[in-house]
C-alpha cells in the first residue's frame, strides 16, 4: 500500500471534477503538503497553470483571471499561513461575484493542535466569507470515489458567485513513484473519466421573472443608475435608458459611455437634485457605486419605488430603500422589460453635465494626477481594456473622465482594498490576452510589489501607470486632523519605482509632460510585455482639484 500513490489518485479525482464545472485556470504556489494537488493539476491537460511565489498575490491573480474570463478559477496552496494569505482575494470575490475554488492542503487531524510544524486550524478559517466550505477527510479507500465526486459536484454545482473553500488533508509520505494502489478505487467511476459532464448535476434554480406591472412603471418619470456592469450590459443599459427618456447616472465601472459625464460633480448642484427629486421610480443596475455625491444622492432619494437589479444575491442597497430587489441576469432582465419610446423628461441635466465637463477641462490643463484622470480615455489601447486601482485614483477617474461605451473596465470595488491590485490586473490580462492599461497609486504599488513578477509573463502589451503622489492622498479628501495627517494617514514613503521595475526586468519610464506620457504609453503598446510608467505629481494636487471642482459645479 502506497500512501503517496493514493493521495495522488484522490487529488486526481478532485482536479478532474473541477474540469466538469468549467475550470480552465489553476493558480499554484509552491509547497510540500500540496504536492498531490499540484501534481494532479500538472498532469491534467485541461488546465492552464499559473504560478506565483506569493500566496496573497496568487489569490488576486486568480481573482483577475476570474474577472477577465467570467469563469471559475482554482487556487492550490500548501498548509499553514499560506492559506491565510488567500483571505483578501476571497473576501473581494464574495463581494463582487467572481468564482474562486480554493484548494488548501492541510495536515491530517492527528497533527493539529499538538505542536506539529506548519499545522494550524484550517477548517472554518475563512469564517462566513466563502459561499461553501467543505472539509474533506484524509484520503482513504474506505470512502468510495463516488462520494468524493458527488460531494464536490454539490458544492460546485450550487455556486453562483463567490468562493468555495475545499480543505484537503494529506498524510505523509507525499512523494514517491506511482503504483497500483487505489487504481480500482479510481476506476470505479467508470465512463465518467471519458465524459465531460459532472457526476451529479445540480438544479440551476429559478429563472428571471418579469414584473407584471412594468407596463405601468415604464410610463412614469424614472432615473437609471448604472453601477458595476459588463461591457455588453453597459451598452444595453445605456440604450434602454435612452429609449425610455430616463436620465442615466453612470459609475466609472458601468461601461455605459457615461452619457451624463462628471456625475460626481454635478450631483452636488441643487438644480440637479431638485430635478431628480421628481423621479417616481429609480432603477439601479449593478452594485458597487464609487462617487461620493452619487452615493449621497442614492441614499437620500425617495422615489415611489427603488428597484435594484443584479445577478448577485443580497440586498446590495446600503440605504435600504422601499422597493424591489431583483436577482437576475441583467441582460435577461432588460430583454423581458422592453423600453417604450418616450421623450426625455430631465433635459436640464445634459446642460449641467456639459458645463461640468467644460470646467474639468479648464481645471486640468496642468500635467498631473487630475489631468491624467480627465484624459485617461486618450491613452486606452485599441481593442484593449482598463484596470483602475482604488483609493484616490478611481474617484478622480469617476469624477473627471468619460470612457467609451462598451470598453472593458475592471477594478476591485467590492472591499475596495489596495492589496493585490497589480496581481489582479495581471490576471485580467492573462484571461483576455488583450492590451491592458492599469493605473494604481504609489502605496498600492508598494503593497503588491512582489506581483511585478507576474507582469513578466504578459501575453499582450501591458502598461502599468503608477501615480506617485507620495502617500495615501485619499485622506486629503477626508476631515483627518491636519497635524497628524501626514504621519498617521498619508504615510509618504519618498520612493521611486525605477529600481523595482529593473528588479523584475520590466521596461520603465518617468514622463514629465502630457506629450511625454502619451508617447511613453504609445511606445508601451508597441512593446511586448509590460511597461511601468511612473508619474510623480504634487502630493495634494489631485484631491484639491476634485474638491475645488465639486464646489464650483455645485454653485454654478
Amino acid at each position: 500500500m502506497s500512501i503517496s500513490s493514493f493521495n495522488r489518485r484522490w487529488a486526481a479525482v478532485i482536479l478532474e471534477t473541477l474540469t466538469r464545472h468549467g475550470v480552465r485556470h489553476v493558480c499554484i504556489a509552491p509547497g510540500s503538503r500540496s504536492t498531490p494537488l499540484t501534481l494532479a493539476a500538472a498532469e491534467n491537460h485541461a488546465f492552464i497553470v499559473h504560478t506565483h511565489f506569493d500566496e496573497r498575490g496568487l489569490g488576486h491573480l486568480a481573482l483577475g483571471l476570474a474577472k477577465g474570463s467570467g469563469e471559475a478559477v482554482a487556487v492550490i496552496v500548501t498548509s499553514g499561513t499560506a492559506v491565510a494569505n488567500l483571505y483578501p482575494a476571497l473576501i473581494e470575490a464574495g463581494l463582487t461575484g467572481e468564482k474562486l475554488i480554493l484548494l488548501t492542503a492541510d495536515r491530517p487531524p492527528e497533527l493539529i493542535d499538538c505542536g506539529a510544524n506548519q499545522a494550524i486550524r484550517q477548517q472554518g478559517i475563512f469564517a462566513s466569507h466563502p459561499e461553501v466550505s467543505l472539509a474533506l477527510p484524509r484520503p482513504t479507500q474506505e470512502i468510495p470515489a463516488r462520494w468524493l465526486v458527488s460531494t464536490l459536484d454539490e458544492a460546485l454545482g450550487t455556486l453562483k458567485a463567490g468562493a468555495v473553500h475545499i480543505n484537503c488533508p494529506f498524510a505523509e509520505p507525499l512523494y514517491g513513484e506511482m503504483d497500483d494502489t487505489g487504481l480500482e478505487w479510481q476506476q470505479a467511476l467508470g465512463e465518467w473519466w471519458r465524459s465531460d459532464q459532472p457526476w451529479l448535476r445540480m438544479s440551476e434554480g429559478q429563472a428571471c421573472l418579469k414584473q407584471r406591472d412594468w407596463f405601468f412603471w415604464r410610463q412614469k418619470r424614472g432615473v437609471v443608475i448604472a453601477g458595476r456592469l459588463s461591457a455588453s450590459e453597459g451598452e444595453q443599459v445605456a440604450a434602454w435608458a435612452n429609449t425610455l427618456g430616463w436620465p442615466l447616472i453612470s459609475d466609472v465601472l458601468s461601461q455605459t459611455g457615461q452619457p451624463l459625464p462628471c456625475a460626481d460633480l454635478w450631483l452636488g448642484n441643487p438644480r440637479a437634485t431638485a430635478l431628480l427629486a421628481q423621479a417616481q421610480l429609480v432603477i439601479q443596475f449593478g452594485a458597487s457605486l464609487t462617487g461620493k455625491r452619487l452615493l449621497q444622492w442614492q441614499a437620500a432619494c425617495e422615489p415611489d419605488e427603488y428597484w435594484l437589479v443584479d445577478s448577485l444575491p443580497g440586498r446590495l442597497d446600503p440605504a435600504h430603500h422601499r422597493g424591489r430587489r431583483l436577482t437576475a441576469n441583467i441582460s435577461d432582465w432588460l430583454t423581458l422589460h422592453d423600453a417604450q419610446k418616450r421623450a426625455p423628461w430631465a433635459m436640464a441635466l445634459e446642460a449641467l453635465a456639459k458645463e461640468a465637463s467644460q470646467q474639468v477641462a479648464q481645471a486640468t490643463q496642468r500635467f498631473g494626477e487630475a489631468q491624467l484622470a480627465s484624459r485617461i480615455a486618450e491613452l486606452l489601447p485599441q481593442a484593449g481594456q482598463l484596470f483602475v486601482g482604488n483609493s484616490l485614483v478611481v474617484r478622480l477617474v469617476d469624477a473627471f473622465a468619460q470612457l467609451p461605451a462598451g470598453y472593458p473596465v475592471y477594478s476591485n470595488r467590492g472591499a475596495s482594498g489596495i492589496d493585490g491590485l497589480i496581481s489582479t490586473a495581471a490576471g485580467v490580462q492573462r484571461a483576455t490576452a488583450r492590451p491592458t492599461l492599469a493605473i494604481v497609486g504609489d502605496l498600492s504599488a508598494l503593497y503588491d510589489l512582489n506581483s511585478l513578477a507576474l507582469l513578466r509573463q504578459a501575453s499582450a502589451p501591458l502598461v502599468l501607470i503608477v501615480v506617485n503622489n507620495n502617500g495615501g492622498q485619499i485622506f486629503s479628501l477626508l476631515p483627518t486632523p491636519a497635524a497628524e495627517r501626514e504621519k498617521y494617514y498619508c504615510m509618504p514613503q519618498n520612493v521611486t519605482f525605477e529600481h523595482a521595475a529593473a528588479l523584475f526586468g520590466l521596461h520603465y519610464c518617468r514622463p514629465e509632460s502630457w506629450q511625454a506620457l502619451d508617447e511613453a504609453v504609445k511606445a508601451g503598446w508597441r512593446t511586448p510585455g509590460a511597461t511601468v510608467v511612473e508619474i510623480a505629481v504634487p502630493p495634494e494636487e489631485g484631491a484639491q482639484t476634485l474638491q475645488r471642482l465639486v464646489t464650483q459645479v455645485s454653485q454654478a
